[in-house]
């Protein structure tokens, strides 16, 4: 019988390939994750996405997804059947090999390749029988590439419908601390603004994006299929403009140098654009817009020149000039009048330009060449290696080559090689509408030179990666990593030597001290260092040939499959079940042709995939993993509440308690916004303990020299240090309530430990509820009730529950709650947190306290604090914030509940749950 074939796209685009589009009710992804975090500026990042198969037939599922550009997938899983299928990393030529060998069998396992702008697509496919699932993992690391002065982290979502339980965690720590935290792009703005919670606390910084089911369909770029957009993390870090930050972990070492207090350098700049025929149209016009920009950029003590180029060569001067009023209006016309015609001289222009850069060595400045091209040479000298050759010779590494190819006829290879062997880069420009503006966009990048001849300097460091930079600019980073010396840091002496303006100017620290991530298991800095190194060594190999070149490429082999990287010399090989057909999965290099592996007669064949399909698709991969709702187990109050059970069993266990635990706080959670609050666990020190018997329904304290103290965290509004209240004793809170939703959120506060909440209860009119303990969970509606008992997620009317190892989710219309399932000393605690509040603004409860504003109005002898015109006395505590997956450290000040709420704390008291 044949397999009728579905296909799911989860990030990109949708293949022009597949001949028949999925019946949507063929399938259905009921969970989509993405887990991002990022430390020291390194992300790693978490797909995973849940797929049931609800035909009665066999359904070949495809897996799609979109990731950066600069990112090495490390690895994939697909869990079908409580039997896991784990992708392998190889070299190329194996991997081509095993994927040959299926295809001879008769197998039409697919290969793609293409490139995008700033993201790469992979696939997989694998069959999932009648009404089973599939989950599907995948993992990627990228190093963040600070440009204008930020980072950006960008996840792009379409998962081709909506989904119920969709779900964004980005976490970023970073030691220095971070100077602020934005979320842009499509996905961020409008219908979606309101799904996604932004916190900034020090070190530390959270983005949650968690839109409900309607507002997936309702965004600019959404439809009945979904969403279709990019949600962009957008951060920087405090500098010191010193030596920057350093961090070490188990022998080896990253050091991040941007100092950015320092004066500009001026700048000699040369423009070498090219004019030939294929500019005409678009490209010509939009080129001349970007060259507009640029020159309205030049500072006065800048000199610059322009040269077009064709068959011949034309220069507006012969010489560089001073950026003064007079020469800018006079470049602009000659400019304006740029026409595309003739054959394209790339030698003679690039020689042109370096003749001028030559001719004028100015003290204390920064030279810059800057080459435009959307072609081959077809005039002059064509061979490119001579072209290279010449150009090394006459730059002689006295300052970088940037090379911008615009669109995809251009030969990128050749200049990404020409631009490497002279310190530079090179970029495709997208023939998009937008072309001007990447084009004013890489100038940007490079328009303020702070630093030239940049060495980086580490006595008692080894394998370091690059250390030796032609020019640093304002905005942009300097990242090298490498090892320590016998994992000696008393010998390990960092310093950076480098040219500002006309003078010698030496960063060092003797007293520095360099931080370690303090966990010995902690590989993440051995892995910067890795990726590093294996760009590096890529760009490397490129520049080279013979023996060097094969040395090269063996050391940049060897990395990647020591960590399991996908680069340009690896493939990663799909295994499936048997049967099932076999794909080797590869990142080609930029500018590769799109292409596709079939089975013809036997044989297999290259196929070149039409234009349409190769923009914007890069490789191809496939993960999955184990759905933990395929396991049966029996639910015990020691096992974790998203535990499964066949049968729910009453538990009646005795177990003897220690010391308390962590102490719930009052915590608004909506970034900016700030309207709100949401309860976090605090760890409150120095409780007595307590000795008690935990039944199946009832606790009951046998012994305790003090009562259990709770305390609460509200955050302020306009202060860094927020307040903080205790509440004592197994008291029951009314968290939210909703009148016109007919929404109810209460909570009783566990009564022997300082941990949270023992039970919560959600009520949703008269007839839904959603009954949470450290048992199990139970869900009514009107007379049916329904336990937890491993399935996919719970339904009563309009609630959804869903049930994971360490959280609970909970939505009703566009209220979405996540229960943080916390453990101590055996026992579960909850903390109940807010993702997204009800669009209008009519809620009361504990979670619904806007922030605190408040001043400090004195110090001594007793500290106050002044809150809406009422004076408090305060004391400063330490406490530790379980409002996040990660507990967080903070200073708080503690006051009585009434003067922090503004308002009695009995009006929150509920005798009933």
């Amino acid at each position: 019988m044949e397999r009728t074939v579905g296909q799911i796209t989860l990030f990109g685009l949708l293949l022009a390939l597949a001949s028949t589009l999925p019946n949507k009710d063929d399938w259905d992804v009921y969970s989509f994750h993405i887990n991002s975090t990022v430390t020291s500026r390194y992300a790693t990042t978490v797909i995973t996405s849940r797929v049931a198969n609800r035909m009665d037939e066999s359904k070949e599922i495809e897996f799609h997804v979109r990731i950066p550009k600069n990112a090495f997938i490390s690895k994939f899983r697909m869990f079908i059947d409580a039997q896991v299928y784990d992708g392998v990393v190889r070299a190329k030529e194996q991997a081509q090999q095993q994927y040959t060998e299926a295809v001879s069998r008769g197998e039409s396992a697919g290969l793609v390749s293409s490139v995008g702008r700033t993201l790469e697509e992979f696939k997989t496919s694998v069959t999932v029988a009648a009404h089973k699932k599939v989950t599907f993992e995948l993992t990627y690391e990228e190093l963040m590439k600070r440009t204008h002065g930020k980072y950006e982290l960008q996840i792009h979502a379409r998962p081709m419908q909506p989904v119920s339980d969709f779900k964004v965690d980005v976490h970023i720590h970073e030691e220095a601390g971070i100077s602020f935290i934005d979320v842009k792009g499509g996905l961020s703005t409008k219908a979606l603004a309101n799904a996604i919670t932004k916190t900034h606390i020090d070190k530390e910084a959270w983005v949650y994006f968690y839109p409900t089911v309607d507002q997936q369909k309702m965004c600019d770029s959404c439809s009945d299929q979904g969403m279709n957009g990019d949600l962009v993390i957008v951060y920087d870090v405090n500098r010191d403009n010193g030596l920057g930050h350093i961090k070490k972990s188990d022998g080896y070492f990253v050091h991040h140098f941007a100092p950015s207090d320092l004066p500009r350098i001026p700048k000699n700049v040369v423009f070498v654009i090219d004019q030939s025929g294929s500019m005409r149209g678009r490209k010509i016009l939009q080129t001349r817009i970007a060259l507009f920009h640029i020159l309205n950029d030049l500072a006065e003590d800048d000199y610059f020149g322009l040269i077009t180029f064709d068959g011949n060569i034309f220069h507006w001067k012969r010489e560089l000039v001073q950026a003064n009023s007079k020469n800018l209006e006079s470049a602009k016309n000659f400019a304006s009048n740029i026409q595309a015609r003739g054959s394209t001289d790339i030698n003679e222009a690039v020689l042109q330009g370096a003749r001028m850069l030559n001719d004028h060595s100015r003290e204390g400045s920064a030279s810059i060449l800057i080459l435009l091209t959307d072609g081959d040479p077809t005039s002059g000298v064509t061979n490119l290696e001579n072209i290279q050759s010449n150009v090394r010779q006459a730059i002689a590494g006295k300052f970088p080559l940037y090379c911008l190819g615009f669109g995809f006829d251009v030969d990128f290879k050749f200049l990404e090689k020409m631009s490497l062997q002279n310190n530079g880069v090179a970029r495709r420009i997208y023939e998009d509408s937008d072309a001007d503006l990447q084009l004013k966009g890489f100038y940007e990048e490079v328009a303020t030179p702070l630093l030239t001849d940049v060495t980086m300097i580490y006595v008692g460091g080894t394998n370091l990666t690059q250390t030796n930079f032609s020019q640093y600019y304002n905005g942009s980073e300097i990242v090298v990593a490498g090892e320590i010396t016998d994992n000696n840091i008393e010998t390990f002496t960092p310093q950076v030597v480098a040219i500002s303006s006309n003078r010698r100017i030496i960063f060092s620290n003797p007293n520095e001290t360099v931080e370690s991530t303090g966990t010995v298991s902690d590989d993440r800095i051995q892995r910067v260092w890795a990726y590093l190194t294996v760009k590096q060594l890529l760009d490397k190999e490129l520049q080279l040939s013979g023996p060097e070149k094969e040395k090269v490429k063996k050391e940049a082999l060897e990395l990647s499959l020591k960590y399991s990287f996908v680069t340009p010399l690896t493939s990663m090989v799909v295994t499936k079940p048997p049967g099932e057909n076999i794909d080797v999965l590869h990142k080609p290099k930029e500018g590769e042709t799109s292409q596709r592996w079939q089975s013809q007669g036997g044989q297999s064949i290259l196929v070149p995939l039409p234009p349409a399909i190769g923009h914007g698709i890069n490789g191809a991969l496939s993960a999955a993993d184990f759905d933990p709702s395929f396991s049966r187990q029996s639910l015990s109050p020691s096992s974790h509440l998203s535990g499964h059970s066949s049968v729910m069993q009453e538990h009646a266990s005795r177990v003897e308690r220690g010391r308390p635990g962590p102490v719930f706080q009052l915590h608004p959670l909506r970034g900016e916004r700030g309207q709100r609050g949401d309860l976090a666990p605090v760890v409150l020190p120095d409780v007595q303990p307590a000795v008690v018997h935990l039944s199946r329904k009832t606790t009951t304290l046998e012994a305790t020299d003090a009562p259990v103290l709770h305390r609460f965290l509200l955050k302020a509004a306009n202060q860094t240090v927020p307040l903080c209240f205790d509440v004592s004793g197994p008291v029951r809170l009314k968290l939210f309530h909703h009148p016109s939703r007919e929404l109810s959120v209460n909570g009783e506060l566990d009564s022997v430990t300082n941990g949270g909440f023992s039970r919560i209860f959600i009520h949703v009119k008269d007839s839904q509820h959603v009954e949470i303990d450290t048992n199990w969970v139970t869900v009514r509606d009107g007379q049916t009730v329904t336990y937890y008992t491993g399935q996919d997620h719970l339904t009563a009317g309009s609630v959804t529950v869903i049930v994971r190892n360490n959280e609970i989710d909970v939505a009703t219309g566009d209220m979405q709650m996540v229960i943080i399932v916390h453990e101590k000393n055996g026992q579960k605690l909850f903390w109940p947190v807010l993702r997204q509040h009800p669009s209008d603004n009519n809620a009361e409860g504990l979670l619904a306290v806007e922030a605190a504003v408040y001043e400090e109005v004195q110090q001594a002898p007793v500290r106050k604090l002044k809150i809406k015109n009422q004076e408090a006395d305060v004391t400063g505590e330490m406490v530790v914030d379980y409002s996040f997956a990660s507990p967080v450290t903070m200073n708080c000040w503690l006051m009585s509940a009434d003067s922090a709420l503004q308002r009695p704390l009995s009006q929150f008291v509920i005798t009933q749950l």
